[in-house]
């Protein structure tokens, strides 16, 4: 199937993130580097795979519904080392339960809100390798702005995140007023729903 082929090539995926934030928020709130085996000791290190924080400042990004490109500089561009299909799949924080089902909520919203004929991917007249660059590219472009988020927040108050409920709370903030999400064009939310369809069927010929 379509969708099924095009969600395990995304997976063996490596999403790309900006070096300015490997300090400043990364390792700051995660054991990055370390090897993963508990919870970081230091103050407001919430995280165990550097992953993990990735994944946060995605949703931040998704839900604000801001992009941000990263840098063209390749110098200054890493990459984690777990593909997306290992993201969440091992347990290795002590309390923590694993959580790979996240990586389809992911994939759903990506295909949503990325910009690309996935009618054309079906009659085989672009290539999945060319799709998933797309939905790559807007999967890093929402984290980078996420991150960007982040590090604003502690340029402003050092302290702000020091509080385990602090990204909680960002979230929360999403349903008390109207995000962007509201307000986007009819054709991503036609994108929208014919993703939703899409992955419960696992093809393309329903969009």
């Amino acid at each position: 199937m379509a969708a099924e082929k095009l969600y395990d090539i995304w997976a063996k995926r490596n999403p790309n993130w900006e070096k300015r934030y490997e300090d400043s928020v990364i390792k700051n709130f995660s054991d990055y580097g370390k090897g993963v085996t508990r919870l970081g000791d230091a103050k407001g290190k919430l995280f165990g795979a550097g992953y993990e924080i990735f994944i946060i400042a995605f949703f931040i990004g998704l839900y604000y519904n801001q992009r941000r490109k990263l840098i063209d500089d390749s110098t200054k561009i890493k990459s984690f080392g777990q593909p997306i299909q290992y993201w969440g799949n091992i347990d290795s924080v002590k309390g923590r339960k694993a959580y790979p089902k996240l990586r389809e909520f992911i994939f759903t919203a990506l295909i949503a809100k990325t910009d690309f004929d996935f009618i054309a991917l079906d009659k085989n007249l672009v290539t999945a390798r060319k799709a998933v660059d797309a939905l790559m590219q807007t999967m890093e472009e929402y984290a980078n702005w996420g991150f960007h988020f982040i590090e604003d927040k502690l340029i402003d108050n050092p302290n702000y995140f020091y509080k385990e409920t602090a990204f909680l709370e960002i979230f929360l903030t999403f349903d008390a007023t109207p995000s962007d999400l509201e307000n986007e064009d009819e054709p991503v939310q036609d994108r929208s729903g014919r993703a939703d369809h899409c992955w419960r069927h696992d093809h393309y010929s329903s969009f």
